[in-house]
């Protein structure tokens, strides 16, 4: 009998959750031992074929993402060894720091979240000053690499639930949303304890030295949108998950914007080229070239690509590109309702309206 999977993750406009089974039940008779996720995200994945008793290369460019990979692939412990520490953090009296200074909101006239100077607010400024405490405390402590990325995950996690957001930091709700009001109390992260020895890395998808040999390459990258009208700064994975990124780093960085994103997160330093929508002077978006690429890099038996109808690059070409390499062998089509932020009232100018339906493919690839 097969062990139950059970993930864990923040609020992620690339979640892969739903997916889950079909993409084990896609593995499942391979003959397939290690697995190199190479846009982790989440882990939510990674975390999936760890459970299901394969050996896992965890990648993604973003720390956060490190941090949550090693707390859930590299944990050796039962989860209760962890509750201690948890204990200590939740104890901490909450102070004004730098994230309440930035991040931090009172609750206006009629719950409004915007303040004096006309900016939105992602958390109230209760919780801030917890994550004020809380986050020096993590570096004052004497932690292990895996102690410090389970606390650290699980301040991100318990953020996660208090803010008021459509599920990322790229805007801030106008009024406070219902669970901004709970108190922020950390918890032991959803653990599993490993047995085989995963690895984590951060290295840049562009790169073909990041692809390692193994036996199934599963890719997910950045899908940027088919619709030209799209900036492409409202597509940058950067840019909607840069206080992750910050809470992780607590280096108090140079900020910007009505959302206070860090410096290093703008469009001019951030860029992806797999959410790239400008054209090259032979008539290919530049995401296809990035996606030809990256299948070309590809150094496993099989691959498992994910890709969604909302993509910059067409499937009819997403296909082309995978069978100059593989044979095709199967190809799922899975429809689900769409992502709430894929209908954000600020989103209305470049949104798509015939689609009424995201659509997600995982095509499967064999040498």
């Amino acid at each position: 009998m097969k062990p139950q999977i059970k993930t864990q993750g923040i609020k992620y406009a690339g979640s892969k959750l739903k997916l889950l089974p079909q993409i084990l039940s896609l593995v499942d008779n391979l003959e397939v031992y290690t697995v190199f996720d190479g846009f982790s995200g989440t882990t939510r994945v990674s975390q999936a074929f760890a459970q299901s008793g394969y050996r896992v290369i965890s990648n993604d460019i973003s720390e956060w993402s490190y941090i949550l990979g090693t707390a859930y692939l590299k944990n050796r412990e039962n989860p209760s060894y962890y509750q201690d520490l948890i204990n200590h953090l939740n104890s901490l009296e909450g102070y004004d720091g730098w994230f309440t200074e930035n991040y931090g909101g009172i609750v206006g006239e009629n719950g409004n979240a915007t303040q004096k100077d006309g900016t939105k607010k992602p958390w109230q400024i209760r919780n801030t000053k917890k994550l004020d405490a809380i986050r020096t405390e993590i570096d004052s402590l004497k932690l292990s690499e895996i102690e410090r990325a389970v606390a650290l995950t699980s301040l991100i996690l318990a953020m996660d639930e208090v803010d008021s957001t459509m599920g990322h930091y790229a805007s801030y709700l106008r009024k406070w949303s219902k669970r901004s009001y709970k108190k922020l109390c950390l918890k032991v992260p959803l653990l599993f304890m490993n047995d085989e020895e995963h690895t984590i890395t951060q290295l840049d998808m562009d790169a073909k030295s990041s692809y390692p040999k193994c036996d199934l390459s599963y890719l997910d990258p950045p899908y940027g949108s088919d619709n030209n009208k799209m900036p492409a700064s409202r597509v940058r994975y950067n840019s909607y998950y840069h206080l992750w990124t910050t809470i992780v780093r607590n280096d108090h960085p140079e900020i910007f914007g009505k959302v206070s994103r860090r410096k290093d997160s703008s469009d001019k330093v951030a860029y992806s080229p797999y959410e790239d929508f400008r054209i090259t002077e032979d008539g290919e978006y530049v995401a296809t070239k990035t996606m030809r690429k990256m299948v070309e890099n590809v150094k496993s038996n099989h691959i498992l690509l994910s890709y969604s109808n909302r993509g910059r690059v067409n499937m009819s070409k997403v296909l082309e590109i995978v069978e100059d390499s593989f044979k095709i062998k199967k190809i799922k089509e899975i429809g689900y309702k769409a992502n709430v932020m894929t209908s954000m009232t600020w989103t209305n100018e470049w949104i798509d309206t015939g689609k009424n339906e995201n659509v997600e493919y995982l095509i499967l690839g064999e040498k």
